[in-house]
């Protein structure tokens, strides 16, 4: 009998994580296609074909949503590049696939509305705990940068000098990127420039 409830309980909880897990998609889907601010409850309601009441349980406003996206969203941003970390891919592998990541992510900037969500939350969210996500997401990206770096110093390919250092550059390098491709004021060719004198920092051992 004990048995029985048990498996019971793990199928309920499975159904509620399925249906968390809907509201969040379908909530990126919205995000997407409207950012933050012009996006509301009745929007993914819509989109995921969930009740009112049935979306309450869950979440009780549009920013409770958006943060678990975004909470999802950030452990999601680098499973690619921390599998080809934790599997010792050559260093310049893994490196050309962060740099490819985010060039395609700058140069579609202005038709991906789930960035501009980002920074929409940031800049209309004068809070302390969004400024501790934000600040989080910042650290978050400079951590991997730096495991990216420590393998090519495991690899002999690289110095460790100064590694802490220019991987807050590259933190602060991709942030500032895509706030401007939010504008619409960049272009390729200053994608790929800013790349270049960002590798251009690297300490190569001859």
């Amino acid at each position: 009998m004990a048995k029985k409830q048990q498996s019971e309980l793990t199928t309920a909880e499975k159904k509620k994580q399925q249906k968390r897990d809907l509201i969040l998609e379908s909530a990126k889907v919205v995000f997407s296609k409207k950012g933050l601010i012009d996006a509301t409850m009745k929007d993914i309601i819509e989109e995921c074909g969930i009740s009112r009441g049935g979306i309450y349980l869950y979440f009780r406003s549009v920013d409770e949503i958006f943060l678990a996206v975004l909470e999802q969203r950030s452990k999601r941003k680098f499973d690619d590049v921390r599998e080809m970390i934790m599997e010792q891919v050559p260093f310049e592998t893994i490196l050309n696939k962060y740099f490819s990541d985010h060039r395609k992510r700058l140069l579609h900037s202005i038709s991906d509305g789930m960035l501009r969500a980002v920074y929409e939350y940031y800049y209309t969210h004068k809070t302390e705990a969004s400024s501790s996500l934000q600040q989080a997401q910042l650290a978050e990206t400079k951590r991997t940068i730096h495991e990216i770096f420590q393998v090519g110093v495991q690899q002999g390919v690289l110095k460790d000098e100064n590694l802490a250092v220019i991987a807050e550059n590259y933190m602060f390098v991709i942030e500032g990127l895509g706030i401007l491709a939010l504008t619409g004021h960049i272009t390729e060719q200053t994608i790929d420039d800013q790349i270049a004198v960002m590798r251009q920092l690297l300490p190569y051992r001859e």
